[in-house]
């Protein structure tokens, strides 16, 4: 059978039980939101547990695997052949439990690596070609695409997100397949897709909303950079001045959980969904709401809770969205959803993801706006990126 056909028929298949992994994931994971919210004040104070248990299982089943990402990309760069299936449940279990006793984290990484490691190991089994790029970036998009339900933003970001400045475009026709397969899969599981309409659409036709475009821009561009500089900063830092894992996870899981507790009961733990109703639902987003979450957010991160940074992103740019759109005199939720995007965008130092995202969550009206939000974001990100292990093309 020719090689694409092969490449096409494991799409479906990849596409077909990443979704349905990712449903499971994001069910239990939404199940365990709703639950942490309403018993907080008893799950708190067993953060520092929690993080000496996931530091335990990983250490004790596949320490390789505490690479995450970063054993994802370096596959993609012929840098490793293996990806070890253990970090499969690993990483979803450890996850759960972060998110159970209030780690401020995400939930994309999961998904990219759940996808990225099922098809690597499904390409290594049939011995294909170049399995390592083409079905690792199939996985990635699936992955990606089954847990937020945007096939194009998944592909775009698989594509495009291992070497900053290049497409992977050889692996469109299976990465794309697979993610709307994944999307179909998880949506009809019950796993729900967040999705908002926006009120209104943004005239370009005069130099005030050009120059809040610009401003809105620049400041997305700065938030995703700080976030990506400070992750990288604060988890050599921790690392440099805790080297054993499992005294840095349980001594500073103390401080954060008291933080956590403190800080508006609760309201900066988990993925930060709770800042992304609030911005979309003219419910309260305090000023100081989206500084927050991100320093709660590199600090669970930094110290070996697991989970992504993408959600948190999301909730850190659609905070800081609609706090700008008041200051600007534009709409509030507009405001918010181009900051969803961009500053998704500028963390993860990619430009035609987040566009993707605009289009696919909040539908094509304002594309325009959003394209040049997010261009901006990326021109002043810097080539920053919460991904170490992220390569980048020098002209």
């Amino acid at each position: 059978m020719n090689t694409i056909y092969k490449h096409l028929l494991l799409a479906v298949l990849v596409g077909f039980l990443v979704g349905a992994i990712d449903a499971l994931f994001g069910r239990v994971l939404i199940w365990i939101t709703a639950f942490r919210t309403l018993h907080y004040v008893w799950l708190l104070p067993f953060l520092p547990l929690a993080g000496l248990l996931i530091t335990w299982l990983y250490h004790t089943f596949s320490q390789e695997s505490l690479g995450g990402m970063t054993l994802i990309f370096e596959t993609r760069l012929d840098q490793r052949k293996d990806i070890p299936l253990a970090l499969l449940p690993l990483v979803m279990v450890g996850t759960w439990i972060t998110h159970l006793f209030g780690g401020s984290a995400g939930r994309e990484g999961v998904a990219v690596q759940i996808g990225a490691t099922l098809a690597h190991w499904l390409g290594k089994k049939c011995h294909l070609p170049d399995n390592s790029k083409i079905l690792l970036i199939t996985g990635m998009a699936a992955g990606f695409a089954g847990l937020f339900q945007t096939p194009l933003a998944a592909t775009f970001f698989a594509m495009e997100v291992v070497i900053a400045g290049y497409l992977d475009v050889y692996a469109l026709l299976p990465a794309i397949l697979a993610s709307y397969v994944a999307c179909f899969t998880s949506r009809f599981l019950g796993l729900p897709k967040f999705a908002v309409t926006l009120p209104t659409s943004l005239p370009l036709h005069s130099l005030s909303t050009m120059g809040s475009i610009v401003l809105l821009g620049i400041a997305f561009g700065l938030t995703g950079r700080l976030f990506a500089t400070m992750l990288a900063k604060a988890k050599s830092w921790m690392k440099r001045s805790i080297p054993d894992p499992y005294q840095r996870i349980g001594l500073v899981s103390i401080p954060l959980a008291i933080a956590l507790m403190l800080f508006f009961g609760g309201r900066y733990c988990g993925l930060g969904t709770n800042l992304i109703t609030n911005s979309f639902t003219h419910q309260t987003i305090y000023a100081w709401d989206w500084i927050l979450k991100l320093f709660f957010t590199i600090l669970t991160l930094s110290i070996g809770f697991q989970g992504g940074e993408v959600t948190p992103l999301f909730s850190i740019g659609a905070s800081l969205g609609a706090l700008l759109g008041q200051l600007l005199g534009l709409d509030p939720l507009l405001c918010a959803a181009l900051g969803y995007a961009a500053v998704f965008g500028s963390a993860t130092n990619t430009l035609f993801a987040p566009i993707f995202i605009g289009l696919e969550v909040f539908g094509g009206a304002n594309m325009i706006p959003f394209a040049l939000v997010c261009i901006l974001a990326y021109v002043v990100n810097g080539n920053h990126s919460i991904y170490t292990a992220q390569s980048k093309v020098i002209y």
